[in-house]
């Protein structure tokens, strides 16, 4: 038996929000399936995920904080209970009994401590709540992640399209067992989706920075252009700016659209023909784009 405190290095007056953050960075940390073959690590896995279990149910936390149950869920008896020794004190026949109450009935006892030794009835069993890891893509295109539970055991766990980023996954029964043919609890999986270097997300729609190079944006192109669910050809018009953003519709997530903005990149190489060509260049339509940059700046 553990302090759940300890375990997860928080403080009795720390929020959920605390106790939320340091169980994550436990978890990740002493997970199995990045400790293979690490007996401690499965064991430290599970005893932080029983602390969080304590910890993250309100009404647990409250009986722990009180001293009602200990750092592993059991009941604690109240102030001044102590059980005697096998047949000590006992009538003929019985085996033990409560030291001091050998005369009082089952009622008595109910009665005295508020019925704190009733029977307990079915009791539906905690939640778990685990994290986990998807790919961008995958989170985007809906997939099938497999968990590893604290116990060994594995779960399949769907990833529907369109996931977003701290969305929580409840599974239904697959938490701590139900009492006396109670239900069980459910797993409650918070899922973390990954940075992508190339698709940025906002709400339904994708971003994607195109660069061009300066001949494709003068004088236009059909340019092949990445998307969640494979490569496209983009049309690039004649005089498209840097900056322009261009919609492929319905390629985003769960029916919107990528945009895509063009990068106009200039040669990293010396084109010393580009070059003479601007020194001698007289255009048509001369025109200044800072203009009215200062006044806008006032």
């Amino acid at each position: 038996m553990s302090d759940p405190y300890e375990l997860l290095g928080v403080r009795r007056g720390d929020d959920a929000g605390a106790i939320r953050k340091a169980y994550h960075k436990l978890a990740k940390k002493h997970h199995p399936d990045l400790n293979p073959g690490d007996p401690r690590a499965v064991e430290t896995f599970k005893a932080i995920n029983a602390a969080n279990d304590l910890l993250s149910d309100p009404v647990k936390r409250a009986r722990y904080d009180r001293g009602e149950i200990d750092g592993d869920g059991n009941e604690r008896p109240p102030p001044g209970y102590t059980r005697s020794p096998a047949g000590a004190g006992a009538g003929a026949g019985q085996a033990g009994g409560f030291a001091g109450f050998q005369d009082m009935d089952a009622d008595d006892i109910e009665s005295l401590f508020g019925g704190a030794f009733r029977p307990r009835g079915p009791r539906r069993g905690g939640d778990v709540s685990y994290t986990m890891t998807v790919d961008f893509l995958d989170a985007a295109r809906g997939t099938v992640k497999r968990l590893t539970m604290p116990d060994g055991r594995t779960l399949d766990v769907t990833i529907p399209a369109g996931l977003r980023d701290g969305h929580v996954l409840r599974l239904k029964g697959q938490g701590r067992a139900g009492t006396m043919g109670a239900a069980n609890g459910d797993a409650l999986v918070e899922v973390n989706v990954a940075v992508h270097p190339v698709f940025r997300r906002e709400d339904d729609d994708l971003l994607v920075r195109l660069p061009v190079t300066l001949q494709e944006a003068v004088l236009g192109a059909s340019i092949e252009v990445p998307t969640i669910d494979g490569s496209v050809r983009l049309t690039i018009k004649p005089g498209t700016q840097d900056g322009a953003r261009l919609r492929l519709r319905g390629k985003g997530i769960n029916g919107g659209h990528q945009w895509v903005e063009v990068d106009v990149v200039l040669p990293t190489e010396p084109e010393p023909a580009l070059t003479e060509f601007l020194r001698a260049w007289q255009p048509d339509h001369p025109f200044n784009p800072r203009e009215d940059l200062l006044e806008r700046a006032r």
